[in-house]
């Protein structure tokens, strides 16, 4: 699949990262000579906090083409989505001419955060093709996409995103700002007020919403929220009891205070104050390593963009190849040793040892036809018990493998031994010798396997069995006398 992609701004360079760390060749067309720097500096960013964000193994990265016109972008290209700055002249123009380029079938999106997907097409071909696929910054973090637009269209649009890990919101009807910018404006209202009437500084704006709603909205809104403020009785009760504030002079409403050059540098200077010397980039890994964080305990409870999260890694581990069998042990995964594993005394941490070990052992799962049917039906091994070796440092972007034999098996139990060696000169770095217990999930408790998943283990172990044992197998720890 080919994207073409119409603008590489904040939002266009964040698809472009969305489409690529997806897998998806990208066609970028941006007449910005600065384009190209940006766009890197957003990919930069967004491969650091995927490889925060998941485990799961992600595809191979996409190729990224810059192209002089939008024609170029969207010749052949399968969808083309359009980030260019909101105004009209310009992405009628865009659109229409990528359009005479692209196949009559193919769905084309606007980034747009207000404009009417109507009053956008109209020199198009084929116009009943364009949607609005409304991203949030960062998008290659932040799963909510608006879609606005004609029913075919839309769903096509829709299951694009879904594939990249997102969460189409349909949008029923065409209406200014559709939803989420039209709650967000009305907060930015109230928020210039404040300033403007010397109430709070935005640094103590920020803390009212990140100290107090902000963490309750990532897990349930304002509906939900206010639902369990009405106790048992509900969303009736919490009208009953608040319904008459809204009648009090609290807000200004539709009212906008003039962003006179006075409150405009108070503003500035207020926000100079609260970033105190950090730059864009610093801020922007701030926020992305504060999201990742927010997204993996969401992920815990199964809750709004935390389920997300997990259906995403669900389909990025059936996705993932399974390991092939060959006469030895069975290669099962290849990896880098990452920047942020390294610890105080520059190699990577003992825990990232592990995680390669765990991270080959889910590859052997798979190898073993443990897929998300299988796990949907309650199926699964657990590690219970682990033994580590760590023979050899790594450091920084050394490339690495892992190996692995199966030592024994019956209908619960799997017995693992793992070799971790430098790709490069295939030295020793580490072993794990790993026992894994067959579960049921729903249940909570060990389980024999079913098949296919138990007929594969009992043929690999049959297969293994030839091979000599493992030097290290079987080592305990002891105090040498």
């Amino acid at each position: 699949m080919i994207a073409a992609l119409l603008g590489g701004g904040v939002i266009g360079g964040g698809w472009a990262a969305r489409f690529l760390l997806n897998g998806v060749d990208v066609r970028l067309y941006d007449p910005d000579p600065g384009a190209p720097r940006k766009i890197d500096d957003i990919l930069g960013n967004a491969r650091r906090a995927l490889r925060r964000l998941t485990l799961a193994p992600l595809p191979a990265e996409g190729r990224l083409t810059l192209v002089a016109t939008p024609e170029a972008a969207a010749e052949g290209a399968a969808f083309v989505q359009e980030s260019a700055p909101e105004r009209t002249d310009l992405k009628c123009a865009l659109l229409a001419a990528a359009s005479r380029a692209a196949c009559p079938d193919v769905v084309f999106a606007s980034s747009t955060s207000g404009l009417l997907p109507s009053h956008l097409c109209g020199d198009m071909e084929h116009p009943e093709r364009l949607v609005v696929g409304h991203p949030f910054n960062p998008v290659y973090l932040l799963p909510l996409v608006e879609v606005c637009g004609r029913d075919a269209a839309a769903e096509r649009a829709a299951d694009v995103y879904r594939a990249l890990g997102m969460r189409p919101l349909r949008v029923r009807r065409e209406i200014d700002g559709f939803v989420a910018d039209r709650l967000l404006e009305a907060l930015w209202r109230e928020a210039l007020w404040l300033v403007a009437d010397d109430v709070a500084t935005v640094e103590e704006i920020d803390d009212a919403i990140r100290y107090g709603a902000g963490l309750r909205w990532a897990a349930m809104g304002t509906f939900l929220t206010y639902r369990i403020a009405g106790g048992d009785r509900g969303m009736r009760h919490f009208i009953e009891q608040f319904g008459p504030a809204l009648q009090w002079p609290w807000s200004h409403l539709t009212d906008v205070p003039a962003l006179t050059e006075e409150l405009v540098d108070r503003i500035v200077a207020q926000s100079d104050a609260q970033a105190a010397g950090r730059s864009v980039r610093e801020l922007e890994r701030l926020r992305d390593d504060c999201l990742v964080s927010t997204l993996q305990a969401l992920r815990t409870h199964g809750v709004g963009a935390g389920a997300v999260l997990a259906g995403y890694e669900r389909a990025l581990f059936e996705a993932a190849p399974a390991p092939e069998a060959g006469d030895g042990p069975l290669r099962v995964l290849d990896a880098r040793v990452l920047p942020e594993w390294v610890d105080y005394n520059g190699h990577a941490h003992e825990s990232r040892y592990l995680q390669l070990f765990g991270d080959a052992a889910d590859a052997l799962f798979r190898h073993l036809g443990i897929d998300a049917a299988y796990l949907a039906g309650g199926g699964s091994y657990y590690t219970v018990e682990t033994h580590l070796s760590l023979l050899r440092e790594t450091r920084a972007e050394d490339r690495v493998k892992v190996t692995v034999q199966v030592l024994g098996a019956d209908d619960r139990r799997l017995h693992a031994f793992h070799w971790l060696r430098s790709a490069t000169d295939d030295a020793l770095l580490a072993t794990a010798e790993q026992m894994y217990v067959h579960v049921d999930t729903a249940a909570g408790r060990g389980s024999a396997a079913r098949e296919p998943v138990l007929g594969n283990v009992r043929a690999l172990a049959a297969a293994h069995a030839a091979l000599p044992r493992p030097e290290r197998a079987g080592r305990a720890i002891v105090t040498p006398s």
